[in-house]
Formats: C-alpha cells, sequence, structure tokens
C-alpha cells in the first residue's frame, strides 16, 4: 500500500515557483517619456519590467518554434480551476458508500442526470448537468507533491524539489500555450494566472523564457489604464515616441540589442493604448445580476473574469480560489477536516462551476473552451482521528469538460477503498498532450531547453486521453 505524504507546517511559499518570476508585464524602470512628462506604464504592478535589459531581449528574440501547430484545433482557450491542496476524491467525484464507515467518510452520494453516475450531495448543481461533464477517477499521481509543478506543467519530470529551481525547467501548459498558440486577439496576453499566492499556486515558464511567465491577473487589475496626466493624443505620435527612444539609447549607451526594444515596448505600447485588457479586467462592466450569479467571494470573482478573459482573447488562464484550501488534514489545521472543512465549501465550488459553465455555454463559448477542475493530488482512504484525509498520490480524481469533451462519462476507476487505480491508468502526460492537442498544438513535438537541446512537450509514452474527444 502507498503512503501518504507528509506535510511540514512551512511547505508552503517556502520556496519559489517559477510563476512568481519575472514577467515580461512586471513592475520596470521608467523607459519612455512622452513631451515633458515622466511615462511609466503600469503593467503588472507598475511597468514593463525589464525591457532595458539585454539578456531578457536575448529570451525574448527566442527562434522559430520547434512544435508544430496541427490543423485540428478545438479549444481556442484553457480554464484550469486549482484546487490547492488537494481535493477529496473520496468525499467528492469517486464516493464510496458501501465500504466500512472510517473509508466511506460522512457523505452520501447522489444521482446524477446520468443514469449511473452518482457524486456528492453536496454538489447538486454539478449533478444536475453532469451531461457536461466528463470525470477521471483514475489519475496517478505519484509524480506529484504539495506544489502546482507537476499537474500545472503536466509533466512527471517538472517537480518541487526546494532548492529554488522547482520544476526542472520544464514549462507549465499555458506558458506553452503562450509561446506556440498565443493569445487569440493581439494585444492580449496568452497566459494569465488568477491566485492569491503566485508562488504558492501558480507554476511558469521555467527555462521557456520570461516572456512567457503568466501576467499576475489579481495585481494588474486596474493597472492598465492610461496613466493620469498624460494624453492619448501625444502618445499616439509615434515619431515622437520614435525620438524618445533615440535619445534613450544615446543616453544609456546600451548595445545594438536594444534595437529589439522597439519592437517589445511598442506591443506593450499598445496593449495599453487600445484599453482591451483594461476592459477585460473590469468585472463591473458586467451587470449585478451576473457578478451577484457568480458570488462575492474568491472563487465567484475569479471566475467571472475567467470568463471575460476568454472573451476578451486570453488563451490559457490558471485561477485557484485560496492557497491550501483542499487541504482537510482535520480540525487541528487551517482549513479544517470533511465536515467543518470541506462541507461547507462545497456547495460553493458547486455553484462556482456550474455557473461558469453554464455561462460559457450561454455565450457560445463552451465549445472552444476547455474547463479542468484538478489539484496536486487526492487524500488517503481512511478518515484521520481529526475527521480528515492525509496526502495521497496514488490516485486522484478531476472534472474536464467545453472542447469538445464528451459528457456525462466516467474514465477510470479506484478499487473498493478508493485509493489505488483500478482501470484506466492516466498520467500527468496523457492530460498534457490532451490539452496541447486540443489546443492545436502537436503534443510530440519539442521547446529548446537553454544550450540548445530539444525537449518533448510531453515526457514519455504519453497520449491523449481518447474519451475526451
Amino acid at each position: 500500500m502507498s503512503q501518504p505524504l507528509n506535510r511540514s507546517s512551512n511547505s508552503h511559499g517556502q520556496h519559489h515557483q517559477s510563476g512568481s518570476g519575472f514577467s515580461a508585464f512586471a513592475p520596470g524602470s521608467d523607459l519612455v517619456h512622452v513631451g515633458s512628462r515622466r511615462w511609466f506604464l503600469q503593467m503588472g504592478m507598475a511597468g514593463l519590467a525589464g525591457l532595458s535589459m539585454p539578456e531578457l531581449l536575448k529570451r525574448q528574440a527566442l527562434a522559430a518554434p520547434q512544435a508544430q501547430l496541427t490543423h485540428s484545433v478545438q479549444a481556442k482557450s484553457v480554464i484550469m480551476i486549482w484546487l490547492s491542496g488537494g481535493p477529496s476524491q473520496l468525499d467528492m467525484w469517486d464516493l464510496k458508500p458501501q465500504a466500512p464507515k472510517e473509508i466511506r467518510g460522512p457523505f452520501n452520494p447522489i444521482q446524477t442526470s446520468v443514469s449511473g453516475i452518482e457524486i456528492c450531495e453536496h454538489m447538486p448543481q454539478q449533478a444536475a448537468m453532469m451531461d457536461k461533464f466528463a470525470i477521471i477517477r483514475s489519475m496517478d499521481a505519484t509524480a506529484s507533491n504539495h506544489t502546482p509543478t507537476t499537474f500545472q506543467a503536466c509533466n512527471p519530470k517538472s517537480r518541487r524539489t526546494n532548492d529554488n529551481r522547482d520544476g526542472g525547467g520544464y514549462p507549465s501548459m499555458g506558458s506553452v500555450a503562450a509561446k506556440f498558440r498565443g493569445p487569440n486577439v493581439p494585444g492580449m496576453p496568452g497566459f494569465v494566472a488568477l491566485a492569491d499566492s503566485m508562488a504558492a499556486d501558480i507554476y511558469g515558464a521555467g527555462h521557456l523564457g520570461h516572456r512567457y511567465e503568466p501576467l499576475d491577473g489579481v495585481k494588474s487589475a486596474g493597472k492598465f489604464g492610461m496613466p493620469e496626466g498624460v494624453q492619448t493624443t501625444r502618445l499616439t505620435d509615434r515619431e515622437e515616441l520614435r525620438q524618445q527612444f533615440d535619445r534613450l539609447r544615446k543616453h544609456t549607451e546600451l548595445s545594438p540589442e536594444l534595437s529589439l526594444q522597439d519592437r517589445y515596448v511598442q506591443e506593450a505600447y499598445d496593449m495599453v493604448l487600445s484599453g482591451n485588457v483594461a476592459k477585460a479586467f473590469d468585472v463591473n462592466r458586467e451587470s449585478v445580476q451576473v457578478r451577484e450569479k457568480y458570488g462575492n467571494h474568491s472563487f465567484g470573482q475569479k471566475s467571472l473574469l475567467a470568463r471575460r478573459l476568454v472573451e476578451a482573447g486570453v488563451t490559457f488562464i490558471t485561477m485557484s480560489d485560496a492557497w491550501g484550501h483542499w487541504d482537510h488534514h482535520g480540525d487541528e489545521v487551517k482549513w479544517g477536516g470533511i465536515n467543518k472543512g470541506l462541507k461547507p465549501m462545497l456547495p460553493v465550488l458547486d455553484h462556482g462551476i456550474a455557473t461558469l459553465i453554464s455561462d460559457l455555454d450561454e455565450r457560445g463559448l463552451l465549445d472552444t473552451t476547455l474547463v479542468l477542475v484538478l489539484g496536486e493530488f487526492g487524500r488517503g482512504p481512511v478518515i484521520t482521528k481529526t475527521d480528515g484525509r492525509g496526502h495521497w498520490t496514488p490516485v486522484m480524481s478531476m472534472l474536464a469538460a467545453g472542447a469538445g469533451v464528451p459528457g456525462g462519462q466516467v474514465i477510470g476507476a479506484t478499487d473498493r477503498r478508493g485509493g489505488e487505480i483500478a482501470e484506466r491508468r492516466l498520467g500527468p502526460g496523457d492530460l498534457g498532450a490532451t490539452v496541447f492537442k486540443k489546443l492545436g498544438i502537436d503534443p510530440y513535438g519539442h521547446w529548446i531547453k537553454p544550450g540548445g537541446r530539444p525537449t518533448p512537450l510531453v515526457e514519455g509514452p504519453s497520449a491523449p486521453i481518447a474519451e475526451l474527444g
């Protein structure tokens, strides 16, 4: 029998994820003057960080992609709902009502709209629309640990190492999408993360390059408007902008590599000037009824923002409601056990997922938006003395919907205790191959590591999950 992982009290936040690092949209220096005013492009926290650095320019001016786009595209966008901490498969999507009490837990299964499929009684809205969902009950998480590294990269070689080099340089799926697909609308970011703790809940670009790090959507909201005192008419004077670049070059006496900077600063310039990013992040443009429907809480507001970002042309969005929120060891820890911790959270998750799927469907976006709901691993079969469950890597459950995923099905199965895979073992590489295929990215393509080494996007004997379409 596999044993659950142990977690120290400071397992989160003590390491540095790639996703928390440098971003092409993060704070930066004053690069451009317009007229007599100083112009700090307020992107990310403050501006266009590091665009004056020749090393960043080298990274941004990478060679043509090695992975190829295919002609078959089912998904224009992906929303990954990250349940930070590891959700309990036994208390949500893979209940074992015939097992002993210490295994089956306190919740009862209910029948869904699809005959033969049962889920937790505290998720009735998902049950009512089960024809939209595929449940995977046989995802192997043995390569994973208590970070988003493995499953956001969907690569068993991408792991937490606790040496400030987590992930081994392998990129997240969002970063791969940002590089090989880019945004669906010019001037929008390709990859956006919606999380209160980027370091703990988001994995980024690794060695793929800083340009493909996720934009911190929580901190960026409200930062894309025109800086106070700057007139749009003056900013649109491209000749004035060119002269400012010329003066900057002469003043700094940097290398000829700075000639590339016009392009990257201009991209960011256009992003601010168009106003499209600022509009996408402004949830107040939604009606009161829509905002209330999603809910005035972290999960609801981030779900609404994720839908708006899809509409605006962002390709990949990863959202997390709260750091460690689904880590239900027992009543002695912050998030509590199964009854006191998980039970009140399930209706919020249930409503949030159902609202997002329904809204995407009503707006004609679900057919081209892949929605994934997962965490880093599952929970142990035996309830602890404090009414919780420990970490469990041998198996986890997850949801998939949209972008051609046939709903109303269960993929895989666990044993009678819900702790081991009994049928259809799948791994992170299989999920990654599925996502890339749906985005039109060749899952058997390569990316180039520093030093020129071709590296597979998907590692090992992995393949797109046939049941997901």
